[in-house]
């Protein structure tokens, strides 16, 4: 990224360079009065068409080439995958709590239960897997795993699933507080430089007025799991690592039909949007300066068509950060 910002000065310095140089008029003269003058408005015309190309090269961002996914088997965690292992250039690396058994997940098309949803599952081309498990491993077996493999980022795509209403709030605790901290803390100790962080609209919803809001209320409902990853969210944010935070509404199965909504943090209290949409906005941060150190909340606006976010499967989608 430094060097990026170098050229991109180095740039501006040569602009200024150019534009004196090649306009070069004289005291009382009038451009394209003359064939030189002429000459000198086709070169700046020149340099203008070129100049916003360059730009665009130097302040983006340098892209990845290998990225670990925390949680590869979970809905959004397998999108996230397949995007991933589509893209020209990018090894993805699946990180998931019994390796045989996700082996046999990620290659099959199946129809599973979560909770209360019922979930199309698609399967996904054969990737690299790493055993981490956010509940049983302890903080050094996780850095260890995550060390020496020259990761450029790291995705966090865990969630508790509800499933005894007794045990929900030790497991919200468990997964979406204590696990994601202790991959935050993995990833820093093994120098990966960033960390994307799929999180939830209303994580931030007691500080804005929203703790009695339909939406907050019935989520929170599940263990409290809401004030469990504003805890995460938080000390992301406190640590010195390039990070996005990605807070989607209601998650979908299906396929988007809607286009894409991207708001900033503390605005969203109401939506749904595909899981599909919260892939592409995560793979799209990878490689976007605009996401850095940034909140986004996400959600399908039903009143827009879709359209693809993408050019082409093998390359990233490209989304609008605010």
């Amino acid at each position: 990224k430094k060097h990026k910002l170098k050229m991109f000065f180095s740039l501006v310095v040569a602009s200024c360079v150019l534009l004196v140089d090649g306009l070069s008029l004289q005291p009382g003269s009038r451009c394209c009065d003359t064939a030189s003058s002429r000459r000198d408005s086709l070169k700046f015309i020149a340099f203008g068409s070129v100049l916003p190309i360059l730009l665009q090269e130097s302040v983006g961002a340098a892209e990845p080439k290998k990225i670990l996914v925390a949680g590869a088997t979970g809905q959004t965690g397998r999108r996230i995958v397949e995007r991933l292992s589509k893209i020209d250039g990018i090894a993805v690396v699946g990180g998931v709590r019994n390796i045989e058994k996700a082996t046999k997940s990620l290659s099959e098309d199946s129809i599973v239960v979560r909770g209360a949803m019922v979930q199309n599952v698609g399967s996904v081309a054969p990737v690299d897997l790493l055993k981490i498990d956010v509940v049983q491993d302890t903080l050094d077996q996780v850095t260890s795993t995550m060390s020496g493999k020259n990761f450029d980022a790291l995705i966090i795509a865990t969630g508790f699933v509800p499933s005894s209403p007794f045990k929900m709030k030790e497991a919200a605790h468990a997964v979406d507080n204590v696990g994601t901290i202790k991959l935050i803390d993995a990833a820093v100790a093994a120098k990966i430089p960033k960390i994307v962080m799929v999180s939830s609209i209303l994580t931030n919803g007691r500080n804005w007025g929203q703790e009695n809001s339909p939406g907050f209320v019935v989520t929170n409902a599940f263990g409290g799991v809401l004030d469990e990853k504003i805890v995460a969210e938080n000390y992301l944010r406190n640590t010195n690592i390039d990070y996005t935070i990605v807070r989607p509404g209601g998650l979908k199965a299906k396929p988007p039909v809607g286009a894409l909504q991207v708001s900033k943090e503390d605005t969203l209290n109401a939506g749904e949007i595909s899981r599909d949409l919260v892939a592409d906005v995560c793979v799209a941060s990878l490689f976007d300066l605009k996401a850095t150190n940034k909140i986004v909340e996400i959600i399908e606006n039903d009143d827009l068509a879709y359209t693809p976010l993408a050019p082409s499967p093998n390359q990233p989608p490209k989304v609008p950060f605010i």
